[in-house]
């Protein structure tokens, strides 16, 4: 008996995975960025214009620097020329020889101004933001809004009023009252700044301070304020640029009856009244400021990291 076998079925497993991959999603090919002659074109278009506004403000300071060792008919005649006989530093040396301004009594006066104005900034922001942070009131949210409003207005609409009340108290041109109004202006932003950075702060931390009997006092100098290091670092660097750069409110407020004179009042010193002898006022100026652009080289890092990490955080 002879058995004959069927023939095998064909396969239809292709047609149903055919049938069931027609309704099923498809995943997206991953974008290509945009490496072609656009991508780079608009690449090479943003270096342009950050070197073209790098060097517009790099102008001013390569003045500065090269007519610091100049004479004064070179400067007159070649201001943005090298020297033509090489660097001579005899100017330089005549700075500190000045008998109308001695620069380091300039620099002691500027940085007793950039200590003082620092601590008393740092002691009323610091607590004032404390609270303003931690508390969910209105009066608070309107308290921020009013320091915060402050931050619009320039010192030089103040100056006038501020003299008014100066003399009233009796502090117009001395220290005590030019350190007193230049730690009110850095209050606003200082107050902004420290009450964004403590709300990315865990109130955690506020709560186990109060559970092992720490007051709120204790509680901010003890626990919060060392967590705000990276943003006191920006402040500090932010108030000492304000300081050592201000030039209208120490001339107004301590004026020159006071004899106190900053780095920037002493350059006005070299300017007098029928000519300007630009051999002693260039090299003065960039005495002046080279500490502080020493100070930022090495301190720059700071002020980006702190005013980005309370916006890091959370």
């Amino acid at each position: 008996m002879t058995l004959h076998s069927e023939p095998a079925a064909p396969e239809r497993a292709a047609p149903a995975a055919t049938e069931a991959g027609a309704g099923a999603i498809t995943p997206r090919a991953p974008r290509r960025t945009r490496t072609g002659p656009p991508g780079r074109r608009r690449r090479w278009l943003r270096t342009g214009f950050l070197t073209a506004v790098a060097v517009l403000m790099l102008i001013p300071l390569y003045v500065l620097v090269v007519n610091a060792f100049k004479s004064q008919q070179e400067i007159l005649t070649s201001p943005f020329g090298l020297p033509a006989g090489g660097p001579d530093f005899s100017y330089l040396q005549k700075v500190f020889e000045n008998k109308q301004f001695n620069i380091m009594r300039g620099y002691g006066v500027t940085l007793l101004f950039v200590v003082c104005v620092n601590v008393l900034s740092i002691a009323l922001a610091g607590p004032a933001a404390y609270v303003i942070a931690r508390s969910a009131k209105r009066r608070y949210r309107a308290l921020m809004l009013f320091f915060l409003a402050g931050t619009f207005i320039p010192s030089q609409v103040l100056v006038i009023p501020v003299v008014y009340v100066l003399k009233t108290l009796g502090l117009m041109g001395t220290i005590r009252g030019f350190v007193l109004f230049e730690t009110v202006l850095t209050l606003p932003f200082s107050i902004f700044l420290y009450a964004g950075y403590i709300a990315t702060i865990p109130r955690e931390l506020d709560q186990a301070a109060a559970v092992d009997g720490a007051g709120r006092i204790r509680t901010f100098w003890r626990i919060i304020f060392p967590l705000m290091r990276p943003v006191v670092a920006t402040m500090v660097i932010l108030n000492t640029f304000s300081v050592w750069n201000d030039f209208v409110n120490p001339q107004i407020i301590l004026g020159p009856g006071s004899g106190l004179y900053t780095v920037t009042t002493g350059v006005y010193a070299a300017v007098s009244q029928y000519q300007t002898d630009y051999t002693v006022v260039f090299p003065t100026l960039l005495v002046a400021i080279a500490p502080l652009l020493v100070f930022f080289v090495f301190m720059q890092r700071h002020i980006i990291s702190g005013l980005t990490a309370g916006a890091s955080k959370g």
